[in-house]
C-alpha cells in the first residue's frame, strides 16, 4: 500500500536530507568519506535510476545508514567499525539503496499514517510544516532514533532489499561473500549494533537466505 506520490516523496526526502546535513557534522575530504562516495557512485551507476545521487559520511557513533528518496545516502561513521572493508561497506550502501528503489519507505509511511489516522496532505508545502507528517516520514526512512522510535522493516521488505542489494553489489563488481560476513559481524556485535538491527532485523535464517541469493547469482553467471 503506497498512498504518497513520487513527487511528495522526493520533496520530503530532499527536505529531510538538507535538515540532516545542516544539523550534523558532515565528514569531507577524508579517506573514509571518499570511500563512501566512490562505492556509492559505483552502485548508483548499476542501479540505473535517474536520481541526483549524493553520498555523505556523518560523524555519529550510531551504527546506521539510510537512503532517502531521490538517492540521498547517508552513512554514519559508527557503522564503519562493522563494515570492515569496501565490499562490506558496499553491502550496507547497496542494501539501503535497494530499500529506496523498492519504495519501502513510502510503504512504511503510508501504513504509519493510516494507523495514526493522519491525512495525506495534498500540498507539499503544508505537509512539510506538519510535525506529525515529518515525524512519520523520518521514522519510515530510518531516522526514527531522533524521536526514540525505531521502526523495523517488514520481513518481506528486508528479503526484497537483500535480493536487490546483492544483485547491485554483483553488478558493481563487489565480493558477494563479504555480504554474508557483514551480517555475521552485525549478529556478533548485537549489543553495539542495536540501532541498525532494530530497523534491519537479522538472524541465522536471514544469513542463510542471503547465501542462497548469492548461490543463485553464481549459478546464472
Amino acid at each position: 500500500m503506497i498512498l504518497i506520490s513520487d513527487e511528495k516523496e522526493l520533496a520530503l526526502g530532499e527536505q529531510s536530507y538538507e535538515k540532516t546535513l545542516k544539523e550534523s557534522k558532515v565528514i569531507k575530504n577524508t579517506k573514509d568519506s571518499n570511500r563512501v562516495k566512490e562505492i556509492g557512485k559505483k552502485i548508483a551507476k548499476v542501479a540505473n535510476k535517474n536520481y541526483d545521487w549524493e553520498f555523505n559520511l556523518i560523524e555519529n557513533k550510531a551504527k546506521n545508514a539510510f537512503c532517502l528518496p531521490g538517492g540521498k545516502v547517508v552513512v554514519y561513521t559508527g557503522i564503519l567499525e562493522v563494515a570492515k572493508n569496501d565490499d562490506q561497506l558496499a553491502t550496507v550502501i547497496s542494501h539501503e539503496i535497494a530499500h529506496a528503489l523498492a519504495r519501502h519507505g513510502a510503504e512504511r509511511i503510508s501504513t504509519n499514517m493510516v494507523s495514526q489516522g493522519i491525512q495525506i496532505l495534498g500540498n507539499i508545502a503544508i505537509a512539510s510544516q506538519a510535525p506529525e507528517y515529518t515525524k512519520s516520514f523520518n521514522i519510515a526512512y530510518g531516522l526514527g532514533s531522533q524521536y526514540g522510535v525505531l521502526m523495523p522493516y517488514g520481513r518481506m521488505q528486508e528479503n526484497e532489499a537483500d535480493e536487490i542489494g546483492i544483485y547491485l553489489m554483483h553488478k558493481a563488481g563487489y565480493d558477494l561473500n563479504e555480504a554474508v560476513k557483514f551480517w555475521e559481524n552485525m549478529n556478533e556485535g548485537k549489543k553495539d549494533t542495536i540501532e541498525f538491527l532494530s530497523t534491519h532485523p537479522s538472524s541465522k535464517t536471514r544469513i542463510t537466505k542471503i547465501k542462497n541469493i548469492i548461490k543463485n547469482i553464481k549459478i546464472k553467471k
